[in-house]
Order: structure tokens, then C-alpha cells, then sequence
């Protein structure tokens, strides 16, 4: 049976939509919430452990570094698509995955919240 760890990480920083017909084609800024989920088929490090969450932060926040206090718009990645919820869910997604070093999890899904009430998902079926 499989399990799931996540941890929550916060980070400002501001964006725009190209091509959106309202307020949000202007500059404008977030306080985002980002959620990484790590799925494995079984605790296999110590007794009961899927992943230290110690290490899921770390890894997180280092990811997290590189969008904290920046225009999003300006990072190679959201030169190509629009620095939305649903694009930065995804930059999470393959950032986290590409930074593993553990075979036995695999990214699951990745959460960011563009307030407290907005939540963008990116997972892989």
C-alpha cells in the first residue's frame, strides 16, 4: 500500500498574465503557499519512515529560493508560459522531482495557493 508525506512552504513574489483581460495583466504580488506531496509503496528507511520531513523542507526551500522576492515573469521557465498557479504548481512539481535523491519516492503532486482561497494542483496520472 502506498504512502504520502508532504510539508508547506510560503514565498513572495509578484507576476503578471500576459493575455488576461483584467487586473491581473498588471504587476502585482503574492504571498503563495506551496504543498509537495512524496508518494512511496512503503516506509523504508527506518521503521515506519516514507521520507524525513526534515529533508522534504530542506529540499523544498531550496527550490523555493529561487522564485522568493522575484517578478516571475523575468525566470526563464515562465518565459515561456504564463507565471499562473496552474505554471508554478508545475515548476514545483519537476523542481522538487528533479532534486530527489531517493529512488523509492516519486513526486506525487504539488499544491500552490495564490491566496488563502485559490489553489492550483499539478500531478502526473
Amino acid at each position: 500500500m502506498p504512502y504520502e508525506v508532504s510539508t508547506e512552504i510560503s514565498f513572495s513574489a509578484a507576476h503578471f498574465l500576459a493575455g488576461y483581460e483584467g487586473d491581473c495583466a498588471r504587476m502585482h504580488g503574492h504571498n503563495w503557499r506551496v504543498r509537495v506531496t512524496l508518494r512511496a509503496a512503503g516506509p523504508d528507511r527506518l521503521p515506519g519512515l516514507t521520507y524525513d520531513f526534515r529533508k522534504l523542507r530542506a529540499l523544498l526551500g531550496s527550490v523555493a529560493e529561487a522564485v522568493d522576492h522575484t517578478v516571475l515573469n523575468d525566470l526563464p521557465f515562465f518565459k515561456v508560459k504564463n507565471p499562473t498557479a496552474e505554471a508554478l504548481a508545475e515548476w514545483f512539481y519537476w523542481e522538487v522531482a528533479g532534486r530527489l535523491d531517493d529512488d523509492s519516492v516519486t513526486v506525487a503532486r504539488s499544491e500552490v495557493w495564490e491566496s488563502p482561497l485559490n489553489c492550483a494542483a499539478y500531478f502526473r496520472e
